[in-house]
């Protein structure tokens, strides 16, 4: 396995996150937190593979991190949703705003028919639809987004979809995260994880589910996996504790991310278990 990863800092000390590179798959945490994190933004990650970046998901607090890494919102074309929660989404509405009314242009939303039906619906038309009216019809989804349908894999489990962009390849997976009485993913509320170029696994939020790393690991061979960490058991994520369970070769992969605010301050947890680490934010993991 060929990873790296390097530091990154405010626009002012590094210079701005770039949105090309020489081919290598790099993958930047714009944020590594939970939800209701306040040192480590929300986990939202910056894809970039030669001319081609995609951003997986767009929380309340993303352009802000996106600004301190000297991008705009605008400068984002292509947006891959893994779910409705706020700290997947919530940059959504100024991401619309801000390409239609300032940049005069839309972003790409790479989505399903079904989540993005539920996306607009849901949650994003009550910010933006009611904005203009035009022969007595408000804006729609396709008015704000270029919508980018994912294919379908006949008889593939987890509902898994294929998405192309030039050097960036996208393998979209269903997971098991709310409710937390769901008895599997097909039981539980649309959201999604991805394998990025048949080598990474990223498998934005997810309760501890050893059928997902099964499926990962019988369907690809992965350099490395990301994966929903807590640092407590409960709920609808996967824990420390659970994931510890894994065998050691899968562990030996696994960086970990969506943590709370103390998990930094006790790196040894992850180390010790035998995983590659929490992932950072800021930082940007580079595989050949």
């Amino acid at each position: 396995m060929s990873t790296q990863h390097h530091n990154l800092g405010p626009v002012g000390d590094m210079g701005a996150l770039e949105l090309t590179n020489n081919g290598e798959l790099s993958i930047t945490f714009i944020g590594s937190g939970s939800a209701f994190s306040k040192k480590f933004f929300q986990n939202n990650a910056l894809v970039v593979c030669s001319e081609n970046h995609t951003l997986i998901d767009c929380g309340s607090r993303t352009p802000e991190a996106l600004a301190l890494l000297g991008l705009s919102v605008t400068d984002i074309e292509y947006y891959l949703i893994t779910h409705s929660h706020a700290d997947h989404i919530g940059g959504l509405e100024e991401v619309m705003l801000v390409n239609r009314y300032v940049a005069k242009k839309k972003p790409h939303l790479i989505a399903s028919k079904e989540y993005g039906h539920m996306l607009w619906n849901q949650s994003l038309k009550g910010g933006a639809a009611y904005n203009e009216r035009h022969d007595g019809k408000v804006l729609e989804l396709n008015d704000l987004w270029e919508c980018c349908e994912p294919i379908a894999v006949p008889g593939a489990d987890r509902d898994l979809m294929r998405f192309t962009l030039g050097s960036l390849h996208f393998d979209i997976f269903r997971t098991k995260h709310i409710p937390d009485n769901a008895a599997s993913w097909k039981t539980s509320a649309l959201s999604y994880g991805v394998v990025i170029n048949e080598k990474v696994a990223y498998t934005s939020d997810t309760r501890f589910d050893p059928d997902l790393i099964s499926f990962l690991t019988n369907n690809y061979d992965l350099e490395a996996i990301f994966h929903d960490c807590q640092l407590f058991t409960g709920g609808v994520h996967a824990s420390l504790d659970e994931l510890a369970t894994l065998p050691e070769a899968i562990k030996a992969k696994m960086y970990l991310m969506h943590y709370g605010d103390m998990a930094l301050t006790q790196p040894e947890r992850a180390t010790m278990h035998g995983f590659r680490g929490f992932a950072e934010q800021w930082h940007t993991y580079s595989f050949t």
